[in-house]
């Protein structure tokens, strides 16, 4: 029988769940995302004109955010007291429920608009709940030894799912509406057969865990402050993603199918980077390397922005995953291993406030802009500004950009596990 190397986190049963849940449902959620927006953009053109239309997307990416920013910190809290697992069931559960009454809603003739907002703000609600708990769970499946190769693992399987969600959601679209929205049922499904199957596992007590107290650890933090920052920033800034229903429609005229690709092409970047990853980590010098490739992430936004064919926006989105999973990889090793176990649920909560504000924020940013000044526009100048906040964001946390490994901080072993 052959036996996996001492830093595998697959040579651990509870890890192994952990990364099919992770996969199975990002691949459900991501086909739910891509075609809620083609479907109430394509809905929206039908009468309106594009900056109009434009608008209403942006707002899909604010229905997703509102309960995530009410529902978060409070999440963060029930996922440092009580059992992370159930927490991450019923939110996949939610999500599951959500996926079936798209599912009727696409069966409808004319579906109108408000169906489709209302069930992206209940992903959201569900997202609130699922993300801390399983991001606060991850760690506890694992030696601490074995964590950062178990978060580039992580991300492989939410770039897998990234990659490929967004591209079976638009393949399947486009031959039967109702059809990605069946697939992302039986993947849920899946999904949580894989949470029943963790165990329970130690974990230190969160004694009466207060919401504030995870806002001022990330506050008394300059490390974690200026990681988590730093992405709101400039996703907020760069965020492309909610402009691909407009380049794939109105600007390079390339349909669902073209959507599904674009949309897969940061995924594919990010995933062979991730992969790259857990072979060759970082060793020294991660937080330069992390001011780098949000640079990088910046200046694809600008390429992507001005390209004027399928291939070329293609290729310029495959750099930007290239170079926001290496942020990625840094950020969330950082934050995880300068936080102690009692209180990853709250701090993972405020973490997904910021990468929330920076999606779904920046989806509505974008979508407003471009209203105003045209969706072309709305691309380079977003991608202009993140580039000036990364220089201006190395100066106010020098400790961050001083940051040199991926290690757990002495006075913090005792409290991590």
């Amino acid at each position: 029988m052959s036996v996996e190397p001492p830093g595998s986190p697959f040579s651990h049963g509870a890890w192994r769940a952990f990364f099919v849940a992770r996969l199975a449902a990002t691949l459900a959620q991501m086909m739910m995302v891509i075609v809620i927006g083609w479907q109430v953009y394509d809905v929206a053109r039908r009468t309106l004109p594009v900056q109009d239309a434009a608008f209403l997307l942006g707002m899909v990416g604010l229905a997703q955010f509102l309960p995530i920013f009410g529902l978060t910190l409070l999440v963060g809290q029930l996922a440092d007291r009580f059992d992370r697992r159930w927490i991450a069931r019923a939110a996949l559960a939610a999500e599951l429920a959500c996926a079936a009454a798209l599912l009727v809603i696409a069966r409808l003739p004319a579906p109108p608009l408000w169906p489709l907002f209302a069930v992206a703000a209940t992903l959201g609600a569900a997202r609130a709940f699922a993300a801390p708990a399983m991001t606060a769970l991850a760690p506890n499946l694992v030696p601490p030894a074995v964590l950062p190769t178990a978060i580039a693992w992580s991300s492989i399987g939410f770039q897998a799912g990234a990659v490929l969600g967004p591209l079976a959601g638009g393949l399947l679209y486009d031959r039967a509406a109702p059809l990605p929205y069946l697939a992302a049922m039986l993947l849920l499904l899946v999904a949580l057969a894989a949470l029943f199957r963790i165990p329970p596992v130690p974990r230190a007590a969160a004694g009466r865990a207060s919401v504030g107290e995870g806002l001022r650890y990330v506050r008394s933090n300059p490390i974690v402050l200026g990681a988590i920052s730093l992405d709101l920033a400039a996703v907020i800034l760069a965020g492309a993603t909610a402009m691909l229903p407009i380049y794939a429609r109105d600007i390079l005229d390339v349909g669902a199918n073209g959507l599904g690709l674009m949309r897969a092409a940061p995924a594919i970047g990010a995933g062979l980077v991730a992969l790259a990853l857990t072979r060759f980590p970082l060793r020294t010098g991660v937080g330069r390397k992390m001011f780098a490739a949000v640079g990088i992430f910046a200046l694809a936004t600008v390429g992507f922005g001005l390209a004027p064919s399928l291939e070329i926006a293609v290729a310029a989105l495959v750099v930007l995953g290239a170079a926001d999973m290496v942020s990625v990889y840094v950020r969330a090793s950082l934050i995880q291993l300068h936080t102690p176990d009692d209180m990853r649920g709250r701090v993972s909560s405020v973490s997904l406030i910021f990468i929330s504000a920076s999606n779904e924020l920046g989806e509505f940013r974008a979508g407003t802009l471009a209203a105003a000044i045209g969706a072309v526009q709305a691309t380079v100048l977003g991608g202009v500004l993140a580039l000036l906040v990364t220089i201006a964001w190395a100066r106010l946390f020098p400790a961050l950009a001083r940051a040199d490994r991926l290690d757990i901080p002495d006075d913090l072993k005792a409290r991590v596990r």
